[in-house]
């Protein structure tokens, strides 16, 4: 039971995050085609927005390894 309760925090705890990176890029990309000029300004906000994206994967990821440990 233990680890089906890890299976599901680390499934949808990574869930969110990577459909959230998915359109990130795409919106960046999309950004940068239709206004080349502020290329560096979309990619600074992106790199930020992928960073807080990803912390959330690697908090389920923590919360995933204390239910296996503890």
């Amino acid at each position: 039971m233990k680890l089906l309760a890890i299976a599901i925090v680390i499934g949808l705890g990574v869930f969110a995050p990577a459909l959230s990176i998915g359109k990130i890029g795409a919106s960046a990309v999309d950004g940068i085609a239709r206004n080349p000029e502020a290329s560096s300004k979309i990619q600074t906000a992106m790199i930020l927005s992928l960073a807080f994206a990803e912390a959330i994967a690697i908090y389920a990821l923590v919360v995933a390894l204390i239910l296996k440990f503890v």
